[in-house]
């Protein structure tokens, strides 16, 4: 098991790597020192909404959905986060409000958090955590507006074909309703979809 978490955490390390190649072994040990390993089971909630996010996740393995409940009750999912991506809603973590979504795991998911108060002090000791922080924001930003204009200027088939051509290891990881409710169509359009491109 200790094996497996130095696994964990150096992949997330190397991860930090990639976007700051200039960081340096006392940075990543200061990073490392407020790094927890997290097991969580499918249908288990990493998130939950009304609540304020302590911690950032990064998905070592697993899958998590994010999603919001309408007023009709239907669960609306707005995100996917699989293996080596950030699980957070990014603009409340920052700013330590209340999320409007939950984060549940789809599958039994090992996660890397880091604190909150961990990354703030880091930000004061270390600039360029400040610089790993920005990109991060930066990475989220980019994915909020690429899904913002899929919706004003893609229809249902076009979003469908670039979330298969963008993620094509989730195509068997998904539910079709979750999935559906995703890309803003009925299961039943989604279905009339596939049919006509196979």
């Amino acid at each position: 098991m200790i094996s497996d978490m130095n696994d964990t955490i150096e992949t997330f390390l190397n991860s930090v790597k990639s976007l700051c190649p200039k960081v340096t072994e006392t940075e990543l040990a200061y990073l490392k020192s407020g790094l927890t390993v997290r097991e969580l089971k499918a249908k288990h909630f990493f998130i939950h909404a009304n609540t304020i996010q302590k911690e950032i996740g990064f998905v070592y393995s697993g899958l998590i959905r994010a999603f919001y409940i309408d007023q009709n009750g239907n669960e609306i999912s707005v995100n996917f986060f699989r293996e080596n991506r950030y699980a957070t809603h990014y603009p409340t973590f920052i700013t330590q409000t209340p999320s409007k979504y939950y984060f549940q795991c789809i599958e039994p998911t090992t996660i890397v958090t880091v604190s909150y108060n961990h990354i703030q002090e880091g930000y004061e000791q270390f600039p360029i955590f400040e610089r790993y922080g920005r990109l991060i924001a930066e990475e989220v930003l980019k994915m909020q507006q690429k899904r913002i204009e899929s919706f004003l200027f893609d229809n249902a088939e076009t979003r469908y074909l670039d979330f298969i051509k963008e993620n094509p290891d989730l195509f068997n990881r998904v539910s079709l309703s979750h999935l559906a409710s995703f890309l803003g169509i009925e299961r039943q359009s989604l279905t009339r979809i596939r049919k006509k491109i196979r």
